[in-house]
């Protein structure tokens, strides 16, 4: 006898994967519905047949068997169990589910038991149910959402179709519950992403402002190995952010690229034309430069002493003046400039040396002049002081010249001598001169009348016992008469 599967559903053949694409057992692939827990070891059926008998048509749920699976796989005896509380099999095999009261068809499976056909289809449940405490587990965990719903659309059309045996009407109620879950879910991540969009958007706006402030430096005052430094960080930022980042969308990325690639192009062209002028100025300065070497390098055999010292300070000065070279060039041509200075200044000093030899029996002579001039001080014979300083300064001058060294220390001593002569010769003629003589015997004159005067008032106030006014008048006599002695003293001195 020929046994037959007859069933109004097909299984959807599962393709083969390719190589390298097959996942690892029990994890099931990203985005993808949750593969069925594998069956439980089924009891040896009859084995279908490629023709099905179509089942019977029910009044409210005509359906034409399609061919069965060549290898049923059926539920476990604990899933047929439960299965029985939701539908039931006719003696011909065909199998109903109950939902809200009502048989609905599920399929036919005919020439078996009865738990074979209540196992098949169990099984069916079995899977669907499987995949949506898959993607229960997925929601609560967060997982990304990006192929939820329509795995949602899928589990809930396979339920819809009645193609199997379970509690069809919690499985809908489950998967229902999950739609709201999933919208919120993928609300939190729209959040997360434009949060993340926006700190991204932040982070370029940053790296944008920073080589806008760069390009805007003044390029005179630029630190163009720190600032090319720095914009080469700010690329490599751009690009790390271009390449890991979360994609600004096309209008906003492109705005910013505009800017950064505008600050990048600006600071390049201010580089180049900095360079390019400081080429320039160092030439000029260098040309400048090697012009005042040229002169200073004539100079330095020259033995107009004084003259050629002039001209070096005046050289000094334009180079001064002048503009700096490169560091390397400008210390170059400084020591070329200095050379040619040393050469002169050096034959100097060993012509001054060999003058200051000479002077030095110079020296010892009018060392021995200014001891003589040193023991005139103080001055107490101004005649005699006079005389003798006047043959010292004729000595001093027929010595002739001393060493350099020695000229101003020698000229300095001598000139304090004479400085005391002449202010002592100035205090005498102070002292006689007549228009100073009469002028001091005036006041000696008043000043005695105006005592005269304090010592009769003095008198009267005591006469009338007045002894407030009289010890004012006390103190004022008694300043008047010091006065008096000093003119008096004074005018000795003058006579």
């Amino acid at each position: 006898m020929t046994e037959r599967l007859e069933s109004d559903d097909q299984p959807t053949p599962r393709p083969v994967p390719s190589p390298g694409s097959v996942p690892k057992p029990g994890v099931p692939k990203p985005g993808a519905p949750a593969a069925p827990a594998a069956p439980a070891q089924a009891s040896p059926g009859p084995a279908p047949t490629p023709a099905a008998v179509p089942p019977p048509t029910t009044p409210g749920n005509p359906a034409a068997a399609s061919p069965a699976p060549s290898a049923p796989a059926l539920a476990s005896p604990e899933s047929v169990a439960r299965a029985r509380a939701f539908g039931r099999v006719t003696e011909d095999g065909h199998v109903y589910v109950v939902v809200d009261g009502e048989e609905v068809l599920c399929g036919q499976f005919p020439d078996a038991t009865e738990d074979e056909a209540l196992g098949y289809f169990a099984r069916k449940f079995d899977d669907v149910e499987a995949q949506v405490a898959l993607l229960e587990q997925r929601v609560a965990a967060a997982a990304p959402s990006a192929d939820m719903l329509s795995t949602v659309e899928h589990l809930a059309e396979q339920v819809g179709q009645r193609k199997m045996l379970g509690d069809v009407k919690a499985l809908e109620s489950r998967l229902e519950a999950l739609r709201p879950a999933i919208r919120e879910l993928e609300a939190a991540e729209r959040a997360a992403h434009e949060a993340q969009r926006a700190q991204n958007v932040a982070a370029r706006e940053a790296i944008v402002a920073e080589a806008e402030q760069i390009a805007a430096q003044d390029p005179q005052r630029t630190q163009w190995k720190q600032s090319s430094a720095r914009m080469a960080e700010l690329f490599d930022q751009w690009k790390t952010h271009q390449k890991s980042g979360i994609r600004l969308g096309r209008a906003a990325e492109d705005a910013l690229w505009k800017r950064f690639r505008t600050a990048r192009t600006t600071f390049d062209r201010h580089r180049r034309a900095f360079f390019s002028q400081l080429d320039a100025d160092n030439a000029e300065a260098k040309k400048a430069k090697e012009a005042l070497i040229a002169e200073a390098e004539a100079l330095s055999g020259s033995t107009d002493w004084g003259a050629t010292a002039a001209e070096y300070r005046r050289l000094m000065d334009r180079w001064k003046e002048s503009k700096r070279a490169s560091k390397k060039d400008d210390d170059a041509l400084w020591a070329r400039f200095r050379a040619a200075q040393d050469t002169f200044f050096a034959a100097r000093k060993a012509d001054n040396d060999r003058i200051d030899e000479e002077f030095e029996g110079n020296l010892a002579v009018k060392e021995q002049l200014l001891a003589e001039a040193k023991a005139l001080l103080p001055i107490t014979d101004l005649k005699a002081a006079k005389r003798t300083l006047g043959d010292i300064l004729d000595r001093w001058e027929q010595a002739g010249k001393v060493p350099r060294a020695h000229m101003r220390r020698v000229e300095a001593e001598l000139r304090t001598v004479e400085d005391a002569v002449r202010q002592a010769e100035d205090e005498k003629w102070q002292r006689s001169n007549p228009e100073t003589k009469a002028r001091s015997n005036s006041m000696l004159t008043q000043l005695e009348s105006k005592i005269e005067d304090q010592e009769a008032a003095l008198a009267r106030a005591q006469a009338t016992g007045d002894t407030k006014r009289a010890g004012k008048l006390e103190g004022e006599l008694a300043t008047s008469r010091q006065w008096l002695e000093t003119l008096r003293r004074s005018a000795a001195d003058l006579r």
